[in-house]
């Protein structure tokens, strides 16, 4: 099986990325691909811009990275609630090429901050959306306090209520 992850984050030290790095390695025998958003820099979306434009080869690369996916592990940052800008661009382009970005691939959706809510609004939201963009939310997980519930240096969980709650979630990429 072979797994894309991704902190839906342009963070060099983006916790998220960390995230879901760590829940898709526990999926045994899984090839897993880590992107990083930083490597599909586009510009800001915007009909009239792309009338002007041809699709940039960014969006054409990510979608094809996610194509080559049995299963997708995601884990969304929060900004002020909401999607950072430069995965919602990302992803308003990436709309323009295919409507189901996703692919139907199997997915698990995380998300995590410092604080106590653990970006739980954008998790809601992209789980509330995934169907409409090719999404398969097989589970759901947030992490609050991410410093207190994760060794960055080892690059694990460390809560035992969390971690088995992550196990739980990347076992069902592999149920039908």
């Amino acid at each position: 099986m072979k797994i894309v992850a991704f902190g839906a984050s342009t963070s060099t030290t983006s916790i998220n990325k960390a995230l879901a790095t760590f829940a898709a390695s526990l999926v045994e025998s899984a090839e897993v691909i880590v992107l990083d958003l930083n490597d599909y820099q586009v510009p800001l979306f915007s009909e009239d811009y792309e009338k002007t434009v041809e699709q940039p080869e960014a969006v054409k690369q990510f979608l094809a990275d996610l194509a080559q996916a049995d299963a997708l592990v995601i884990s969304f940052a929060e900004h002020n609630g909401h999607y950072p800008a430069a995965f919602k661009n990302l992803f308003d382009w990436a709309t323009r090429i295919n409507r189901e970005v996703y692919q139907n691939k199997p997915a698990v959706y995380l998300a995590t901050s410092p604080g106590p809510g653990g970006a739980a609004s954008v998790l809601a939201a992209a789980t509330d959306s995934a169907r409409f963009f090719g999404g398969d939310v097989r589970a759901s997980v947030s992490v609050p306090r991410f410093y207190d519930n994760f060794d960055v240096d080892k690059g694990e969980i460390t809560n035992p209520d969390l971690l088995a709650q992550v196990k739980e979630a990347v076992a069902r990429l592999t149920q039908e």
